[in-house]
């Protein structure tokens, strides 16, 4: 059962990764847990971890550090996993920190091109509290393998 939110408002939800502050739309968001146990895949792309039984369902989980070409880190009590359905189904995405939901997508931005790998997941570009937030192209990151590097 979802919950009712508190203010319709709010329609994004924050996350670190790295230095860099990301956001995917509320709407997508299934649940935000805590890191569970993770069943590694032989031959899968690096930025894929594996899969974890989430709630019955078994769900990849995506480490978004790796899928964007950052240098892993260690586990702390700030990651957590963004579970999002993203091309039909379930995903997990590892995320550094989730910072907070808010209201942000009326004054999104198209995208400038970058040439970077992280840069062909960004959907488009928000600001909160004077920083750029980059909102992810849910979609686009499920489907595709990590390894090309175009925009």
């Amino acid at each position: 059962m979802r919950r009712k939110r508190q203010d319709p408002s709010k329609n994004l939800v924050g996350f670190t990764v790295g230095d860099v502050t990301y956001a995917v739309p509320i709407d997508a968001v299934r649940e935000i847990v805590n890191p569970l146990p993770v069943v590694d895949l032989p031959r899968s792309p690096p930025s894929v971890r594996g899969v974890a039984d989430y709630r019955n369902e078994v769900v990849p989980v995506v480490d978004l550090r790796a899928r964007f070409g950052l240098a892993s880190a260690p586990a702390t009590r700030r990651t957590k996993w963004l579970v999002v359905r993203a091309a039909g189904h379930l995903v997990a995405l590892v995320v550094d920190a989730v910072t907070e939901v808010f209201r942000g997508e009326e004054a999104l931005r198209p995208t400038p091109p970058t040439g970077t790998r992280e840069g062909r997941y960004i959907f488009g570009v928000t600001t909160r509290r004077g920083k750029l937030v980059f909102v992810l192209d849910l979609e686009r990151l499920a489907r595709d393998d990590g390894e090309e590097a175009t925009t």
